[in-house]
């Protein structure tokens, strides 16, 4: 396996890069009423305290695989995302999954999958679902890789502890539902410049410097980010780049229904070639979702191609 160390780089799913000496994370918590409220959050430790030694090196391949997946684990992703477009800041953002909150809350139950995973297989999933690839086996080097980049980022914190910003914002729906003519507006206006007007992302030769949002190389239908009200609290904390909190909590929710309104790639979990045998199954009960579901006439969940 070949491994950049591209420490100076990373993509978010809405847009731009972010310099590897990016050391605090800033936390965007009480970001329901659009203001900047300051809350507590754990602050993970700086590169520059890193050992010298294996660990270290071991670390710093972990932080090369996160923000340059495909090329550093080309055998595992399917698709034209990083870890970082999903976990901002190199895994260190709060309100944006880091990884410093995650590692220390496993082992854990996960609905997801009606089991108690390990860390090892909270990683494999997103390698599944999120860049539509192949888990590594639970003893690959990529794992052990993105595991011990997570066990530094967590130095310090405590185990088994929800820590403020752990996850993506919960933001209760609007009270007249989603709209996807508002969100299609709001799309166009915050989002295009940089994903594109069909949410395909942007290139430099054949590489992704921006993501694509929907299609054939982004997220498939078992990705968390498919749930609308998951994208929603992650757009409403980070989104545009930058400029986190502005969109009102109707705007996030709009513009993530329109995003999850597009075909991507099918779930791999899918049941005997029958959508409706797999929105029963796996996407009835998870959040808010368009999967198996009808827009403007078209039965959403047929995948890509």
């Amino acid at each position: 396996m070949k491994l950049t160390i591209t420490a100076f780089i990373s993509l978010s799913i809405m847009s731009s890069t972010y310099a590897a000496e990016t050391v605090v994370s800033t936390s965007e918590a009480n970001i329901l009423d659009g203001t900047q409220k300051s809350a507590p959050s754990f602050v993970p430790p700086a590169e520059d305290t890193l050992p010298d030694n294996a660990y270290g090196r071991l670390v710093l391949q972990g932080h090369a695989i996160f923000v340059d997946t495909k090329a550093n684990a080309p055998e595992f992703v399917g698709n034209g995302l990083n870890c970082t477009n999903c976990h901002l800041e190199q895994g260190r953002k709060a309100n944006s999954a880091p990884l410093w909150a995650a590692y220390t809350m496993y082992p854990a139950y996960r609905k997801k999958n009606d089991k108690v995973n390990t860390y090892a297989e909270r990683l494999q999933g997103c390698f599944q679902f999120s860049m539509n690839g192949k888990p590594p086996p639970s003893d690959n080097a990529v794992i052990a890789a993105l595991t011990a980049y997570s066990y530094w980022l967590a130095t310090g914190a405590p185990t088994g502890k929800e820590l403020p910003g752990r996850s993506y914002p919960e933001i209760p729906q609007p009270a007249g539902g989603f709209d996807l003519a508002k969100g299609k507006t709001i799309y166009v206006e915050q989002c295009a410049l940089c994903h594109g007007d069909e949410g395909q992302g942007q290139k430099a030769s054949s590489d992704y410097v921006l993501p694509p949002l929907w299609g054939k190389d982004s997220f498939n239908w078992g990705a968390g980010m498919h749930r609308i009200n998951t994208a929603a609290g992650f757009i409403k904390a980070n989104m545009p780049l930058g400029k986190g909190g502005t969109l009102s909590t109707e705007e996030a929710w709009h513009v993530a229904a329109y995003m999850n309104s597009h075909e991507r790639p099918q779930d791999p979990r899918f049941i005997d070639g029958s959508i409706e045998q797999t929105r029963v199954k796996f996407h009835a009960n998870d959040g808010v979702n368009l999967y198996g579901q009808k827009v403007d006439g078209v039965l959403i969940g047929q995948g890509t191609k």
